[in-house]
C-alpha cells in the first residue's frame, strides 16, 4: 500500500514538535573536543550522542556550520538541530570554524577549517562512533556554503591535513546556502577571481552527493533562479536535489517557527529515504 507523502509528513511534523520536550530524556551530554589548532587559536566540536549509543557502534552523522557570512556567527545556531538530530539516533556535530570577527580571516580559513573538522571526524571515526561512510554536511548560509564546498573544492586544505582521508559529505542538508561566489554572486569583493573553485555551483561534479536545499522565495542574497541552476547542474550529472522553496520568506527563515519544525520534517523524510534515520 502506497504511502501518503503529505500525511507522512504531517506526523513527522507533528513528532518533531513534540519532541522539543523529551529531548533532555533522548540524548547524552555533549562531548567537547579540539579537531584543530592553528598557532594558538583552538577548535572545537561539540557531539550530541542518543541516549542508547553504545560504544563500538557506528552511527550515520550529520556535521553543523553556522553562518554569518563568514564573519561571525555562532556554534550554537543549530543546538536545535542537533538535538533533534540526536534523538533520531544519529551523531550531531557543531563545529567552530575560524571567522573573520574574531580570527581575522578570510573565507578561505573557513574552508580550509570546514574541511578539517570533516577529516577529524573520519580519521576518528572508530573512537567517536561515526560512520565515515554516512557523514552528512549541514549549515545555513555561510556554513551552507563551507558544507557544500567540502564536496566541490579540491584547492584549500590545511598544511597539517591528512589528504588521504576525504572531506568529501556522503549527503548535504543546506539552508539558504551561499552557492554562488561569482560576480553576480554572494561575496565576491571577498572572493575575486578565486571563486572559479570557491564556489560550489561552479564546481559540480559526477558523485555529487544528495542534497536537500531550503530556500525563501524573499531571500535577498540567494536568488530563487541560483538555487534552481543548482538543482538543474547537479541532476545533469546524474544527482538527486530536493529544493524546497517558502513563500514570502526571508534569508534564515528556518530559525524560527513553523519554519523550525517544517524544514527538520522534510529533512528527517530525505535522511530516511537514505536509511540514515528509521
Amino acid at each position: 500500500m502506497m504511502i501518503n507523502l503529505r500525511k507522512l509528513l504531517l506526523l513527522t511534523l507533528v513528532l518533531v514538535s513534540s519532541s522539543h520536550a523529551v529531548f533532555c530524556q533522548t540524548i547524552k551530554s555533549p562531548l567537547e573536543l579540539t579537531y584543530k589548532q592553528v598557532d594558538t587559536v583552538k577548535l572545537g566540536l561539540k557531539i550530541f550522542y542518543p541516549l542508547a549509543y553504545k560504544k563500538g557502534e557506528r552511527l550515520p552523522t550529520i556535521v553543523f556550520f553556522f553562518g554569518g557570512g563568514w564573519t561571525g556567527g555562532s556554534m550554537t545556531q543549530f543546538e536545535p538541530h542537533t538535538l533533534h538530530f540526536a534523538a533520531k539516533n544519529m551523531i550531531a556535530v557543531l563545529v567552530d570554524y575560524r571567522v573573520k570577527s574574531r580570527h581575522n580571516t578570510s573565507p578561505f580559513e573557513s574552508v580550509k577549517d570546514a574541511k578539517s573538522a570533516i577529516r577529524y571526524l573520519r580519521q576518528h571515526a572508530g573512537e567517536l562512533g561515526v560512520d565515515a561512510n554516512r557523514i552528512v554536511a549541514s549549515g545555513g548560509s555561510a556554513g551552507g556554503h563551507l558544507a557544500a564546498a567540502c564536496f566541490t573544492n579540491e584547492s584549500l586544505n590545511e598544511s597539517s591535513d591528512d589528504l588521504a582521508i576525504s572531506a568529501k559529505p556522503n549527503a548535504l542538508v543546506l539552508f539558504n546556502p551561499v552557492i554562488d561566489n561569482g560576480k553576480d554572486g554572494y561575496g565576491y569583493e571577498r572572493i575575486g577571481e578565486n571563486y572559479v573553485t570557491f564556489s560550489p555551483i561552479h564546481n559540480i561534479q559526477k558523485g555529487f552527493p544528495p542534497t536537500i536545499f531550503f530556500l525563501g522565495t524573499k531571500d535577498k542574497l540567494i536568488p530563487v533562479a541560483t538555487a534552481e541552476m543548482f538543482k538543474k547542474k547537479i541532476e545533469q550529472v546524474g544527482g538527486r536535489c530536493e529544493l524546497f522553496l517558502s513563500e514570502d520568506q526571508p534569508h534564515g527563515f528556518f530559525n524560527k517557527e513553523p519554519y523550525l519544525s517544517e524544514t527538520m520534517a522534510k529533512t528527517d523524510l530525505f535522511l530516511l529515504s537514505l536509511h540514515y534515520i528509521q
